[in-house]
């Protein structure tokens, strides 16, 4: 059942060019009984963004988000990555569109091999994707990326021959991000990148997405279910329930004044130690000047 998007008022990057567009994406699982996932979701993420896609377990994020990058093929509709319609592609085209769309995961340790050192596992777009980062000769300037790319998230170059036990959580998410630079993508997805992470901890890793979103022009997806991070992090949010998109629009409105009953739940279920303040505290993180400046 298709539930009717509601839009918020607000300022939105319409002058900034379209990256991604889903075009009344559905996605059904089974044969006899089907199950709707994804129903008639039509959403633009713009260049240089942060879209937050918002929701609880089960209301279909993880699901949208395979989608868009193409792990799984829709029962209906489109997705189209710069002007282009994924599923128009041939094998080589894609292959070079993929370069351009990287994910970072949830837990950062279970996406690692940890049996391979950090060079090789930061390196393994590098290896998969160009020739010539492949083969023993190649091996000097590679390592040189990957000292390059940890560098860049805030790691030593230096620890490129341990392994993913001997790093904390949070070191091994720096790891995860530095592998998803590795071709420069103008895309990341973040699948709950900080939600296995402390709450300190989760404060740094935001902090140098942030940053690093500034320097290389980077657009991100980010799926969250916790509104008071999607608060500091997003341009514009977008609210999932069941399978569609209930609310879509300027994050510092819809959490200020949200028009969808369902997102004014999630709005009352953010923690707080008053409960009387109740959703004041995602409002206070869209309205902070740390959101602002992270944006």
């Amino acid at each position: 059942m298709t539930t009717e998007t509601t839009e918020a008022t607000g300022p939105t990057p319409a002058a900034a060019k379209v990256l991604l567009e889903l075009i009344r994406l559905r996605k059904e699982f089974g044969t006899h009984a089907t199950t709707t996932a994804v129903d008639d979701v039509s959403l633009e993420v713009h260049e240089g963004e942060t879209l937050a896609l918002v929701g609880e377990s089960g209301c279909g994020k993880t699901t949208l988000t395979r989608l868009l990058l193409r792990l799984l093929e829709p029962t209906a509709g489109s997705v189209r990555f710069d002007g282009q319609d994924l599923a128009a592609l041939s094998a080589p085209e894609l292959r070079a569109v993929r370069r351009q769309m990287q994910v970072v995961l949830q837990d950062p340790y279970s996406s690692m091999n940890p049996r391979m050192r950090i060079t090789d596992i930061v390196a393994e777009p590098l290896v998969t994707h160009d020739p010539e980062a492949r083969g023993r000769r190649a091996r000097p300037r590679t390592r040189e990326r990957v000292g390059e790319l940890l560098e860049a998230v805030g790691l030593d170059a230096g620890v490129q021959d341990r392994y993913p036990h001997e790093f904390s959580g949070g070191q091994r998410q720096r790891v995860s991000i530095a592998r998803a630079l590795a071709l420069r993508p103008r895309l990341l997805v973040l699948d709950e990148p900080t939600s296995a992470l402390d709450v300190s901890v989760q404060a740094t890793v935001l902090d140098l997405l942030a940053d690093l979103q500034q320097r290389l022009g980077l657009t991100y997806v980010f799926v969250s279910h916790n509104l008071a991070v999607v608060g500091q992090v997003a341009d514009r949010v977008a609210v999932m329930r069941r399978g569609s998109l209930v609310e879509v629009g300027d994050t510092a409105e819809v959490l200020r004044s949200p028009r969808h009953p369902y997102t004014r739940q999630l709005l009352d279920a953010v923690p707080v130690l008053d409960p009387r303040k109740g959703r004041r505290a995602a409002q206070r993180a869209a309205a902070s000047p740390t959101a602002e400046a992270s944006r």
